[in-house]
């Protein structure tokens, strides 16, 4: 199938307009859509590294954007918290629902951070979300994943034990004081402290700046848990065994017990053995196609639970 960008858009925000594109399968119309929601970090529309492709050839017109200060676009996502994610996101569908290859259901493919933005989005506009895809989204709140995460690169590591156990000590400082709403400065004066210790490059990546702080302090609180009862739409929660970043047993468990079941029971789940957070069971190698690395099955899932969530309107 051949699936190409055929316009570039923007999406309008309070920050100013987002660039945004739009890509089509070769396929008979018109066709449901899909917005896709970008995890953590920087994030230009245009580079996606062939994802809207591959979920365009799974039979949806696919628009992704750029997050504020990406690609050109005004603003500055590390101002941001998952609310104003959650508020881009639900223009984009409006711009999505307006191209003229669209007809029938919108729904959101959510990456990591991605996902909570599409769970926010799906409750605060139930007539605007019509699917959710989560790909290695969290069911646990942004701490508890975000320690997860520190903790297996901590534990895989070369380090004893005693200095995981205090680098951990500190991320749980860390995290009670930012929520209590402690002085920011403080907090990070007293985490430079700590820049000298051997486990600081490993604890501290990514949050070791100001900025990325205070980042983290806007978006800390959140927990998806509470949320998901409340999500009307089909969800389809894919994740990797062997992911890294997402506590997989602990967000299985959490969709399992608190996704609400559904009239015609569309929801669907799947952990895919040996897969990444990427969905990818290997790393990239020259002169291989790397949609050819992705879990076996993963794609047709994708392209089925589309299938299904149009034939049901």
């Amino acid at each position: 199938m051949t699936t190409e960008l055929v316009r570039e858009c923007a999406i309008p925000t309070a920050l100013g307009a987002l660039r945004a594109g739009v890509w089509v399968p070769d396929l008979p119309g018109p066709l449901p859509g899909i917005v896709l929601v970008d995890g953590s970090g920087d994030g230009a529309y245009d580079d996606w590294g062939g994802w809207p492709e591959r979920i365009a050839d799974c039979g949806a017109v696919v628009l992704t954007h750029d997050k504020p200060g990406s690609g050109g676009s005004p603003g500055n996502w590390m101002d941001q918290d998952l609310d104003d994610r959650c508020v881009e996101t639900l223009s984009a569908i409006r711009v999505l629902r307006a191209q003229p290859e669209v007809a029938g259901p919108i729904g959101l493919f959510g990456v990591s951070q991605g996902a909570w933005v599409a769970m926010l989005a799906a409750t605060s506009d139930s007539s605007s979300v019509d699917f959710i895809v989560s790909m290695s989204g969290p069911g646990v709140s942004v701490h508890e994943q975000d320690r997860h995460r520190i903790e297996v690169a901590l534990r895989s590591s070369k380090l004893p034990p005693s200095d995981v156990d205090e680098a951990l000590i500190w991320i749980d400082e860390r995290t009670r004081r930012l929520l209590a709403g402690e002085s920011l400065d403080q907090i990070i004066d007293e985490q430079r402290l700590r820049a000298s210790r051997p486990w600081s490059p490993i604890a501290l990546e990514f949050f070791d700046q100001p900025e990325a702080l205070r980042y983290l302090a806007r978006v800390l609180a959140f927990d998806p848990v509470p949320i998901l009862p409340h999500i009307a739409c089909p969800v389809l929660a894919l994740f990797g065994a062997a992911d890294t970043l997402v506590p997989v047993t602990a967000s299985v468990e959490a969709f399992i017990t608190h996704l609400p079941r559904l009239p015609g029971d569309p929801n669907g789940l799947a952990v895919f053995p040996g897969a990444n957070h990427g969905l990818f069971t290997a790393d990239p190698i020259d002169g291989v196609e790397r949609t050819s690395q992705l879990a076996p099955g993963f794609l047709p899932m994708v392209t089925a639970f589309i299938e299904h969530v149009h034939s049901i309107g």
